[in-house]
């Protein structure tokens, strides 16, 4: 009954979709390595103690099993975890700021048919070393031109602070319990079911409207006004001014029509730190990549260090683009009296980077049918060459 049947969320990768792939990954990988970032590769499988307990994906989506020694081990469900556990064992020595790069597939278990994949490929990077606002806006401007280089170009950056809502919710709850409440709508979304729990809870008619008023807080940097006239903590207002500094950076780097203030992002990522952001594009109902700060993952390896970084999703990249790849293939037929021809013509072909198939007539049961698919074709038959 599973003969043609995938386990639930896995999917096929067809051989368009395949180059269309190939084509968007290099496109990003290219221009990543141009900005002096460095590219590893980790195990699929890693220990579920270690990166899979860093890794803040929830336990019921790790795919989990047992090797001949009895460690749980999982499929990696991040990036960003596994290439921690490397740079604190083997590269990073507080010297200088690491710069490091990935192109890999991840797992995380799905619990239902939902349309989302159980596998994905990741583009990203790592910035590890470098606490300053002037890294975040380096990941993202480098994550813009990424996108870009693959041929998007309607996007936004949805740009936050884990800081501002923790602080604000800390002020008027003194709560964690009631805090992960409303810190779980915003997650989801659910602006609705946000703002019927606020209507009832406890709260004073001025600090209801202080929960409200977040929701508001999502546009430009002129936002950032409004944002400091509804917490009074060090903690909300320092997130604020790294926000502000973060923003004036990416001015800089003229990329600022890309971006959005949103004040509601939270993650479920639990390492996240400070900045946060997700970037969304026409055609795709989810983000098509996201990331932040996580100054505090590093201590989990015994080693301390501030840390920035994204990972983009390839398959939301290309439904975004609405991509098909046109393969421009020639095909060479021949018969075994002008096989010697037929191979010398296919090679020259290929010499100058043309994509070529080369088949025997007696191995095609019809040749219409066959030929239909390919921009040219090359007849070696019989005793003279026909090309069509």
């Amino acid at each position: 009954m599973f003969m043609f049947e995938k386990p639930l969320g896995m999917v096929d990768t067809l051989p368009n979709l395949y180059e269309v792939k190939k084509k968007t990954r290099h496109a990003m990988t290219n221009v990543i390595e141009q900005w002096g970032f460095q590219f590893i590769e980790t195990p699929t499988l890693e220990y579920y103690e270690t990166v899979g307990v860093q890794s803040a994906i929830l336990d019921q989506q790790l795919f989990k099993l047992l090797d001949q020694q009895g460690h749980t081990l999982v499929l990696r469900p991040d990036m960003t975890a596994p290439i921690a556990r490397v740079a604190a064992s083997k590269l990073y020595n507080h010297l200088y700021p690491l710069r490091l790069a990935y192109s890999a597939n991840v797992f995380r278990a799905q619990q239902r048919e939902g349309g989302r994949p159980a596998e994905f490929e990741q583009v990203g990077v790592e910035l590890i070393g470098d606490g300053t606002t002037s890294a975040d806006a380096e990941v993202i401007a480098l994550m813009i031109a990424s996108l870009k280089e693959a041929g998007l170009e309607n996007f936004k950056i949805a740009i936050g602070h884990i800081g501002y809502a923790d602080a604000l919710f800390k002020e008027v709850l003194g709560n964690q319990e009631r805090a992960d409440v409303l810190r779980r709508f915003l997650y989801e979304k659910n602006y609705v079911g946000y703002k019927e729990h606020v209507k009832g809870l406890p709260l004073s008619s001025i600090d209801k409207e202080r929960l409200f008023s977040l929701l508001t807080l999502r546009g430009g940097i002129d936002k950032v006004a409004a944002a400091k006239d509804l917490v009074s903590s060090r903690a909300a207002r320092d997130a604020l001014e790294e926000i502000t500094q973060l923003w004036s950076t990416l001015e800089a780097f003229h990329v600022t029509d890309y971006l959005k203030l949103d004040l509601n992002i939270v993650s479920h990522m639990s390492y996240y730190t400070g900045i946060l952001f997700e970037v969304y594009a026409d055609n795709v109902g989810f983000p098509i990549g996201s990331g932040g700060r996580y100054d505090h993952l590093f201590e989990k390896f015994n080693r301390a260090a501030p840390a920035t970084g994204f990972g983009l999703h390839i398959d939301r990249i290309i439904e975004s683009l609405k991509m098909t790849d046109e393969q421009q293939l020639q095909c060479v037929i021949y018969s075994l009296e002008r096989r010697t021809e037929a191979i010398a013509h296919t090679n020259e072909l290929r010499m100058n980077n043309k994509r070529v198939v080369m088949q025997d007539i007696n191995g095609i049961k019809d040749v219409d049918a066959f030929t239909k698919h390919f921009e040219e074709v090359v007849y070696f038959i019989g005793s003279r060459k026909e090309e069509l």
